[in-house]
């Protein structure tokens, strides 16, 4: 099995943090690489290295980063041939989550309307331009592209999930030594009061967590003072106190913990010390922003509702209702 060249891969975003105060991130972010990569690599590493690397090799592809879907290039630049494997290459690395993306004329259709949840959230943000910004759950990185498109000065994602890393890296290779990067890391794998980044968005990771306020005291510990964080989460309706904690599964999700209400979400946040908490969106999740594609092949939310009343998940729970809170590190 060969193994992935991380070295060269995060080069770039490694040299910036050696060249700062957070050169002793850099050494642990090495050894957690190593690791991942030089220890213990996926039993499907060698499959994702090899679909991306045989995607076509193209110089100097433009770039659209504000749009509904990241695109680049246009189908124009490409042969026939070069348009099928480049196809082939990206379907290797199914599925496809989070999106849309658009490369040289191949339309990702993934699962999660990801620009959806952008044009909701991106009115009520302080400007990016010039911010170092940490998106934590990034999946394959969608949210990073418009992060920067929108003027960021450097995006870190992390994710766990080394297909998001390939998925994330194949859209990167066409646009060389931008500043933004995936690390294949759990948000618990950060140095506890890093404190290094303007804003931090946690979307869709809340929920995920057995101790919640844990969660925000991590996020907390990522920011510098004065930075802004921006939680997204499922969310129920109730009063201040109110949250569900589903038996076993919620939307067959199995890892759902507390979907709590927003007054006491907004509590939580108080509590872990952050202030000027404020709900800026809440919406339903619907079947027209989460569902099955030809790029996503398997169940999706119209699979998890209850197919007598889509208001509920089909274990009988109230359905996903989503609330997106900004909030500041004093």
């Amino acid at each position: 099995m060969a193994n992935f060249d991380w070295r060269s891969c995060f080069g770039q975003l490694l040299t910036e943090l050696d060249n700062t105060d957070q050169s002793k991130w850099a050494e642990v972010i090495r050894a957690q690489l190593a690791h991942r990569f030089d220890n213990n690599p996926h039993g499907d590493l060698d499959r994702w290295q090899s679909a991306m690397d045989s995607l076509p090799d193209i110089l100097d592809a433009t770039a659209e980063l504000n749009a509904s879907a990241i695109t680049l290039g246009s189908p124009h630049v490409l042969s026939v041939s070069q348009q099928e494997t480049l196809e082939s290459g990206l379907r290797g690395l199914m599925p496809w989550r989070k999106g849309p993306f658009d490369l040289f004329g191949v339309h990702i259709d993934t699962e999660w309307r990801s620009d959806w949840k952008w044009d909701r959230v991106s009115p009520y943000l302080s400007d990016l331009s010039g911010r170092h910004i940490l998106d934590v759950g990034c999946g394959s990185g969608y949210h990073c592209w418009r992060m920067l498109g929108d003027g960021a000065k450097r995006v870190v994602g992390i994710d766990p999930g080394l297909l998001f890393m390939f998925q994330f890296l194949s859209v990167k290779r066409y646009l060389g030594n931008v500043p933004v990067d995936l690390l294949p890391i759990r948000m618990e794998d950060l140095p506890e009061g890093l404190e290094a980044f303007d804003t931090t968005f946690s979307m869709g990771v809340l929920y995920h967590r057995r101790s919640p306020l844990d969660h925000l005291l991590e996020l907390k510990g990522t920011l510098r003072r004065g930075g802004e964080l921006v939680l997204e989460t499922l969310v129920v309706e109730g009063p201040e106190g109110h949250s569900l904690m589903p038996e076993d599964r919620y939307g067959q999700m199995r890892n759902v913990w507390f979907l709590p209400s927003c007054d006491t979400l907004l509590r939580w946040l108080d509590r872990t010390g952050f202030r000027n908490a404020r709900v800026v969106d809440v919406s339903e999740t619907t079947t027209g922003e989460q569902r099955s594609t030809d790029w996503m092949r398997f169940n999706s939310l119209q699979d998890f509702l209850d197919p007598e009343d889509l208001t509920k998940t089909i274990e009988g729970y109230p359905g996903p209702l989503r609330a997106t809170i900004i909030a500041e590190k004093p």
